[in-house]
C-alpha cells in the first residue's frame, strides 16, 4: 500500500497588526542601531523602558549612560563583540533611572547574520520582576545554608553543656533532648507555617522561649537573666526579633559567655521616646582579643532585618567583660 505523504508545513503570514500585537502582548521592546553613525531607535516602550523622549535619536555611548556602574564595561564590551561574532546573543544588565533600578536583557544576532543594511536589530525586556525573584531565592538559599551550619553548631554546643552538667549517660540525654526540643520550638517562632494567624506574643515569654535551649538546668541554672516591659511583639516582629536573637545565641555558645562555665546573660531594656532599646550583655565569657570584624552572611542579614522590619539597628560594643549588643526598636512597629 502506497504510504500517504504528509502535506508539507506551510508557515502562516501574520500581516503588521498582528505583528504589532504579539509583541505588545510579550511585552518587547524593539530597536535598531545604525552601526556606521552609532544612531540607535527604538519602538515606544523603548523609550519608555530607558525614560527616553518619543523617537530620539541617541547614540550607544550616550544610552550607556544610563547602565548601572557595574554593568557598564561588560555591557560595552558585548554590543561590540555583536559586531564581529556570528549567532544569537543575550545579555542581561541594569539600569539606573533616579533612584530606581531595573533589569534588561537584551537579545538579538550578531555580525551579518543580525544586519541588514548596515544596520542591527534586536530587542529590550524588562526583566526587573524575574530577577528580583531570583535574587530572592539566592538570599533564601543562603540563609536556609547559614541556618543549618548554625544549628548544627548550636548542637554541638548543646551536647557540650549537657555533658558538663550530668552525671550519667542517660541524665545528659534527657538534657540535650529537652534542649532540642526547646530550639525546635523557637526556630519554629523564626519560620512559622504558611497561612499561620497568631496572636501578639509577649516579649518576655517570646524571649525565654527563644534562649531557653541555652540556659543550663542543672549546675549552672539561671545565668540567663531577662528583665523587659510587659508588651506585645506582633507575629512578623517576633520573626524578625527570633532570627535576631537566634543569631546572637548562636555566637555567644561559639565564642561569647555561653561557650564558658562561668559565663552569663542579662537582657534589660530601656524607652528612649518612640524606641525601645533590648541591651544584650555578655559577662564572664573568654577574654576578648582583637575587636570581630561582623560583617558574615548573618550579621549582615540580622542587621537588614533589623532595619527593615524595625527601622532600627543593632550596635555591638566589645567589653573587658564582654559583649554589650543594644537592639533599638521602633515601639509601633514592636506590636506589628
Amino acid at each position: 500500500m502506497e504510504a500517504l505523504s504528509r502535506p508539507e508545513f506551510e508557515e502562516p503570514e501574520w500581516n503588521e497588526t498582528q505583528l504589532r500585537l504579539a509583541i505588545e502582548s510579550a511585552g518587547v521592546a524593539l530597536w535598531s542601531w545604525s552601526v556606521e553613525d552609532d544612531c540607535l531607535l527604538m519602538d515606544r516602550r523603548g523609550y519608555a523602558l530607558w525614560d527616553l523622549p518619543n523617537g530620539r535619536s541617541v547614540t550607544f555611548a550616550k544610552l550607556s549612560e544610563n547602565i548601572h556602574p557595574a554593568d557598564a564595561d561588560r555591557v560595552r564590551a558585548a554590543f561590540a563583540g555583536t559586531r564581529a561574532v556570528p549567532g544569537s546573543y543575550e545579555i542581561d544588565f541594569r539600569i539606573k533611572l533616579g533612584d530606581e533600578v531595573r533589569w534588561i536583557s537584551a537579545r538579538g544576532k550578531g555580525a551579518e547574520e543580525g544586519m541588514s543594511n548596515g544596520t542591527m536589530f534586536g530587542i529590550f525586556l524588562d526583566v526587573t520582576d524575574r530577577k528580583l525573584a531570583q535574587e530572592g531565592s539566592e538570599l533564601l538559599a543562603g540563609e536556609m545554608s547559614h541556618r543549618v551550619k548554625n544549628l548544627l553548631a548550636i548542637a554541638g554546643g548543646l551536647t557540650h553543656l549537657s555533658s558538663r552538667s550530668a552525671s550519667s549517660a542517660k541524665e545528659m540525654a534527657g538534657e540535650l533532648t529537652k534542649r532540642l526540643s526547646a530550639l525546635g520550638r523557637a526556630h519554629d517562632l523564626v519560620r512559622p507555617l504558611p497561612g499561620e494567624q497568631g496572636t501578639a506574643a509577649l516579649l518576655g515569654d517570646l524571649l525565654a522561649v527563644l534562649l531557653a535551649p541555652y540556659d543550663d538546668t542543672a549546675a549552672f541554672s539561671g545565668r540567663i537573666r531577662v528583665a523587659v516591659p510587659r508588651m506585645g511583639v506582633g507575629e512578623a516582629a517576633a520573626t524578625t526579633l527570633a532570627m535576631v536573637v537566634h543569631e546572637l545565641a548562636t555566637n555567644s555558645v561559639k565564642h561569647g559567655a555561653l561557650s564558658s562555665d562561668s559565663g552569663s546573660l542579662d537582657i534589660s531594656s530601656r524607652c528612649d521616646g518612640d524606641d525601645l532599646k533590648l541591651i544584650w550583655a555578655e559577662t564572664g565569657g573568654p577574654e576578648i582579643g582583637d575587636e570581630p570584624q561582623m560583617n558574615g552572611f548573618g550579621s549582615k542579614l540580622i542587621s537588614r532585618s533589623m532595619a527593615n522590619q524595625f527601622s532600627g539597628d543593632l550596635r555591638y560594643e566589645w567589653k573587658p567583660s564582654g559583649l554589650v549588643a543594644t537592639l533599638r526598636m521602633r515601639m509601633d512597629q514592636l506590636a506589628a
